[in-house]
């Protein structure tokens, strides 16, 4: 069975309080994206065995799709022998989700295969034992995710936006992230901004554009900023990191006027490109 996992972008982020088991409450805009790894589940052979293609990623059973194999495998009855294929297109911990995209996929692509008849919420459930982001991949929908991001409601958002991410040669550790935003603002907010479920308009999502993690990530990389800067400056209508980073982002009203900054933009040496369109 072969399949597309899409990445994912926050178009709203604000970290709040943490909680006793080590996480932080947030609050967060998510919207996919078709920029995809390319994924196969094949049954068969003995054991759950993963090949992969692209930029490094953890190998075996530290990887979240096998994880997620796993879980599936043990709750549902079904031998533990698999073979994971995933050609990897979505940078490597970049704050685009593609770790937690390709352990929701797997779930769902298995419940497909063996049609063991899980529902949606089911495999949600299963996601969210492995990772905070997995369930917003299976609830396939814009979403605003609070808690540790697995309570989801369904947000609308306008359709045919373009996207030009910018990824640069460096990674920043999701951890790390919270860690220094904790040690510079204190981290004990309890309560964020007001979000609706419904933006109409581009103009109304640029009014609720924030990314609390960009505090801690322009601390260390403060090119983020100025990419932010080079991407207005080429006509984007909003700029922002998503997730923990470091991929930055403009938001544009189609994918042609994101083509036409590609091309007039001027990007750092080792940084490179991709444009999308939102699903």
């Amino acid at each position: 069975m072969r399949f597309l996992s899409p990445a994912k972008i926050n178009l709203h982020l604000e970290v709040l309080e943490k909680r006793p088991d080590g996480y932080h409450e947030v609050q967060t805009l998510l919207k996919r994206v078709d920029l995809s790894d390319e994924m196969e589940v094949h049954p068969g052979g003995q054991g759950i065995r993963l090949i992969l293609e692209g930029e490094e990623v953890p190998p075996g059973m530290e990887n979240l799709a096998c994880r997620a194999a796993s879980i599936f495998c043990r709750e549902t009855g079904i031998p533990e022998d698999l073979e994971i294929r995933i050609r990897k297109r979505i940078p490597v911990a970049a704050g685009l989700g593609g770790g937690s995209s390709n352990a929701a996929s797997v779930l769902a692509a298995l419940n497909d295969l063996f049609r063991t008849g899980l529902n949606s919420h089911a495999l949600m459930g299963m996601g969210a034992k492995l990772g905070a982001d997995i369930p917003f991949f299976i609830f396939q929908r814009p979403a605003l995710a609070k808690g540790k991001g697995e309570r989801l409601t369904a947000v609308s958002m306008p359709e045919g936006l373009g996207f030009l991410l910018l990824v640069p040669p460096f990674r920043i550790s999701t951890s790390w992230s919270y860690e220094t935003f904790d040690r510079l603002t204190g981290g004990k907010r309890k309560t964020g901004t007001p979000l609706r479920d419904s933006y109409s308009t581009l103009a109304d999502l640029l009014e609720v554009l924030k990314n609390d993690l960009e505090i801690p990530a322009l601390s260390r990389y403060p090119e983020i900023g100025r990419m932010k800067e080079a991407l207005l400056r080429q006509g984007a209508r909003g700029a922002l990191m998503s997730g923990s980073g470091p991929v930055t982002f403009g938001i544009f009203p189609s994918r042609e006027k994101a083509e036409e900054a590609r091309r007039k933009l001027v990007l750092p040496r080792d940084w490179k490109a991709e444009i999308c369109c939102g699903l």
